[in-house]
């Protein structure tokens, strides 16, 4: 089960921009807890208490404790806005938790194995697909990661989310069985097929020689200076016309 965070928050009474603005201002986070068929409570954070938590990368994915006026209010961050020049947090949407709420979650996935695993050692090379897996579980039992051993994996295999054992009362978000990763065979050898493709072109595919370029150009040219026209052909312009042949005695 993940760790509950505890925070405390104070609760503002204007809405807008212009008043999310004023509460920046004074070095806090403007923020928002709705949900559990209740109305929306507005609320402001210390920036200081969440900027750690949010830089885990597993803030949205874990339960917090709002202390607001006195009252401790389950929930768990949703959404947490950016400004997006100065990078700095704007605004903060958390989902306030009835009781045996069932929420979904996107949960860290660890690899372990690779030391070992046959096919990375045969050369292959371990392509990680999900580095996150949607899941849906009770509010109180939010896996803190999913754990999964490719220390058996051969090159040509994969893990998919259906062959992981999860915890009780965990599943899939999703419709389709989620490929984790597989080992695939190194680049390279995909290189050197490649090359050795090229090389089995036939020759009747390959440019033809430069000399052979010319002799097809040669094809039609005009004969040498003094060199007799072809037969039939017209004599060149301010050329003397050819002898006529004697004509044979009877």
């Amino acid at each position: 089960m993940s760790k509950i965070v505890q925070l405390k928050a104070a609760s503002r009474a204007r809405a807008g921009k212009g008043a999310s603005r004023a509460v920046r201002r004074t070095g806090l986070v403007p923020g928002v807890v709705y949900g559990d068929k209740q109305e929306p409570q507005l609320i402001s954070l210390t920036y200081g208490d969440v900027l750690p938590h949010i830089e885990t990368g597993r803030f949205l994915s874990t339960l917090v404790d709002l202390e607001v006026e006195g009252k401790t209010v389950r929930a768990i961050a949703r959404d947490v806005q950016f400004e997006p020049v100065r990078d700095f947090i704007v605004h903060i949407d958390f989902l306030r938790l009835g009781k045996e709420a069932r929420i979904k979650v996107n949960v860290p996935v660890h690899f372990k194995g690779q030391d070992v695993s046959p096919g990375i050692k045969q050369g292959g090379a371990l392509n990680i697909v999900s580095h996150t897996v949607a899941l849906t579980c009770s509010a109180n039992l939010i896996p803190d990661e999913i754990t999964v051993d490719v220390s058996g994996l051969q090159i040509g295999q994969s893990v998919h989310l259906s062959d992981i054992n999860l915890p009780e009362g965990v599943k899939s978000a999703a419709a389709d069985d989620v490929t984790l990763c597989a080992v695939s065979a190194q680049a390279k050898e995909e290189e050197a097929s490649a090359e050795a493709s090229a090389a089995d072109v036939p020759a009747t595919n390959q440019k033809a020689p430069a000399a052979a370029a010319g002799a097809a150009g040669a094809k039609g040219a005009a004969p040498a200076k003094g060199a007799a026209p072809a037969k039939g052909a017209a004599p060149g312009k301010g050329a003397a016309p050819a002898a006529a042949a004697p004509a044979k005695k009877k």
